[in-house]
C-alpha cells in the first residue's frame, strides 16, 4: 500500500501541496490528472522518497518500486540491452539471465535484435522511451510510478504501451501511479483496466492544493 496522509510541501515561495490524501493498493491503477506545473511530478518524487513532505507523511510499503521519468535518463555509453539489464544487477541476477530477460522484454516492446545493440544516441525518441519503460518493468516491481512516459510517442505506440501497463496491473497485481495531463489517456487507463480492483482517476487540483 502507498498512502499520502495529509501531505503538505512548502518551498520558499509558498505551498506546493496542502493536506493531500491518496491511497494506492496492489492491483490498482491510479491516474493523477492535471495541467503542467500543478504538482503531479512532486507527488511521484515523494512516493519514490526523492523528496520529503513538510507536513503529513508518505507511507510506501511496497517491496519494489520502479520509476519511469519524463526523460529516459539512459546511460549513453551502454546499449539499450545493457541499460535494461543493469536494472537487474542490484538484485543479484546472473549476467546471462539478466541480458536474456532484458532482450525478451525489449522484444515485446518492438525492438529488433539489431536495435538491442544501439546506444541511446542511435535510438529514436520513442525507442529511448521504450527502453526506459523496459528498465522499470524488468525488475517485476509491485509499484510503478510513471511520469507522463508516453508523451513523446505516436498514438499507435502509445496505445500499445498503455495496454502493456494495464497488463502489469491485471496480470501481475502490481500497483501503478500514473501522471498525465492528457484527459483521453487518463480516461482510457482509468476505465479500461478491467482486472484492477478499483481503477481511479484523481484530479490533482481537487485532491490537494498545488
Amino acid at each position: 500500500m502507498l498512502r499520502f496522509e495529509r501531505v503538505g510541501l512548502r518551498y520558499a515561495d509558498g505551498p506546493v501541496l496542502d493536506g493531500f490524501d491518496l491511497a494506492v493498493a496492489p492491483g490498482e491503477l491510479v491516474v493523477l490528472l492535471g495541467p503542467s506545473g500543478c504538482g503531479k511530478t512532486t507527488l511521484l518524487r515523494l512516493a519514490a522518497r526523492l523528496a520529503a513532505p513538510s507536513t503529513g507523511r508518505v507511507v510506501n510499503r511496497f517491496a519494489r518500486t520502479a520509476v519511469v521519468f519524463q526523460e529516459p535518463r539512459l546511460l549513453p555509453w551502454w546499449s539499450a540491452l545493457d541499460n535494461v539489464a543493469f536494472a537487474l544487477a542490484a538484485r543479484g541476477v546472473a549476467p546471462a539471465e539478466r541480458r536474456a530477460r532484458a532482450a525478451a522484454l525489449l522484444g515485446r516492446l518492438g525492438f529488433s535484435p539489431a536495435d538491442l545493440c544501439k546506444r541511446p544516441a542511435a535510438l529514436s525518441g520513442g525507442m529511448q522511451g521504450r527502453t526506459a519503460i523496459a528498465r522499470a518493468l524488468v525488475v517485476e516491481p509491485d509499484l510503478v510510478l510513471m511520469d507522463e512516459p508516453f508523451a513523446a510517442l505516436d498514438v499507435g505506440l502509445r496505445r500499445d504501451l498503455q495496454d502493456l501497463v494495464r497488463g502489469v496491473v491485471d496480470r501481475d497485481g502490481a500497483a501503478v501511479l500514473f501522471v498525465t495531463h492528457d484527459v483521453t489517456e487518463a480516461v482510457r487507463l482509468g476505465t479500461a483496466c478491467q482486472g484492477a480492483a478499483k481503477p481511479q482517476v484523481s484530479n490533482s487540483s481537487e485532491s490537494g492544493r498545488m
